[in-house]
């Protein structure tokens, strides 16, 4: 079992900067893929970021693309979702997730945080 807790969401301007943070706990976080998802409100959960294990491997939805970077620590079990230039239509609930790469990038996964409020004012 795989613990995952957000943080770092909050109310920004347009084209301000957020940094989301993704702490893993119990079972060991060796070899798991992240991943980011958003859900806005009355949208379905979407695909935001992925990132392998050893950080080789990322992959963006083309609505981030250039604008957010995802990233991990493993000896400190956290990966992180930097956003930049964000646009009110990024305002959504954020979570992170772990799995197999081929899961997360297909929308899935065994592990899900909470999840951490994000709001962008135009």
């Amino acid at each position: 079992q795989v613990q995952l807790v957000e943080s770092g969401g909050g109310l920004v301007q347009a084209g301000g900067s957020l940094r989301l943070s993704c702490a893993a706990s119990g079972r060991t976080f060796s070899g798991y893929t992240m991943g980011w998802f958003r859900q806005a409100p009355g949208k379905e959960r979407e695909f935001v970021a992925a990132i392998s294990w050893g950080g080789g491997n990322t992959r963006y939805s083309n609505s981030v693309k250039g604008r957010f970077t995802i990233s991990r620590d493993n000896a400190k079990n956290t990966v992180y979702l930097q956003m930049n230039s964000l646009k009110p239509e990024d305002t959504a609930v954020y979570y992170c997730a772990a799995d197999r790469w081929g899961r997360i990038v297909g929308g899935a996964a065994d592990y899900w945080g909470q999840g951490t409020q994000v709001t962008v004012s135009s």
